[in-house]
C-alpha cells in the first residue's frame, strides 16, 4: 500500500511534504507544476524538491494559508507511485559531452570489476534523471543510471575538484559546477557550463530531466 504523504509547516512562509521516496517527489513535483501553470496552486512562488520531500514556498506569508488549501485539495486527489517504483524522465533531454580522462576510472572500476571502457560504456549506455539539486548552485543529483555504478566516495575527499568534473557517488552522478572540495568518484570532465546567472533559469539541469552522457574523449570534447 503507498504511503501517504504528509503536509507539514516550514516556517511562515513554506510547506513542506514528506514522501516515500524520490520516485514520489518527482511525480508531485509535475503536478504541482502543471497545476500551478493551470491557476490551480495560488500564491507558490518556488517548488524545491529534495530526496525524499518537497519544499513549497509561499509569495509572502499571507498567502501561506491560501496555499495550504491548493496542496492539501492537491494531495487528496493526487495518486501516488508506489514506492521504489521506477523513476521517470520525461523532461526534456540535455546531451553532455564527457571526456572520460578522470583521476578515479581505475579505481571506479575495480570497485566495480567493470574495465575502465565498460564504465565509460555503463555511464553512457542510459539516460540519468534529474532527481533534486543541492551542495552547490547548478549541481545535481542524477540517479536512474546503471546499478552497476553504484560506487562508495572517495575515502579521503579533495581539497579541489575543477569545475566539469563528472563523479560517482553510490547511486547518484553528477558534475561540480564550479570549483570545490569533493569527496565523488571522478571519472570525467565536460565544458557544459552547469550554472550561469544570466540563463532562465540559472540551473541547466532542472528536476524530471533527462541527462545523455556522450563519449567525447577521443574528439576533443565534441561528441
Amino acid at each position: 500500500m503507498t504511503a501517504r504523504a504528509v503536509l507539514l509547516p516550514y516556517g511562515d512562509t513554506a510547506l513542506i511534504v514528506e514522501l516515500a521516496d524520490l520516485g514520489q517527489v518527482l511525480a508531485l513535483h509535475e503536478a504541482v507544476t502543471e497545476r500551478r501553470q493551470g491557476g490551480g496552486v495560488l500564491g507558490l512562488l518556488d517548488v524545491v524538491p529534495a530526496a525524499r520531500t518537497l519544499l513549497l514556498v509561499a509569495d509572502t506569508p499571507a498567502d501561506l494559508p491560501r496555499l495550504r488549501d491548493h496542496v492539501g485539495a492537491l494531495l487528496r486527489a493526487w495518486q501516488p507511485p508506489e514506492p521504489g517504483a521506477p523513476i521517470p524522465s520525461d523532461g526534456p533531454t540535455v546531451r553532455i559531452p564527457v571526456r572520460y580522462n578522470g583521476p578515479d576510472l581505475a579505481d571506479v572500476a575495480g570497485l566495480t570489476g567493470l574495465s575502465p571502457a565498460e564504465v565509460v560504456e555503463a555511464h553512457t549506455g542510459q539516460p540519468w534523471t534529474v532527481g533534486f539539486g543541492g551542495f552547490a548552485p547548478g549541481f545535481s543529483y542524477l540517479v536512474g543510471g546503471d546499478p552497476r555504478l553504484e560506487v562508495p566516495r572517495r575515502a579521503e575527499p579533495r581539497t579541489r575538484v575543477p569545475a566539469g568534473a563528472v563523479g560517482l557517488a553510490g547511486p547518484f552522478s553528477g558534475i561540480y559546477p564550479r570549483s570545490s572540495p569533493g569527496g565523488w568518484q571522478v571519472i570525467g570532465e565536460t565544458d557544459v557550463v552547469l550554472w550561469d546567472v544570466d540563463r532562465d533559469p540559472p540551473a541547466l539541469l532542472q528536476p524530471g530531466a533527462s541527462v545523455q552522457f556522450v563519449d567525447a574523449t577521443t574528439s576533443g570534447g565534441v561528441p
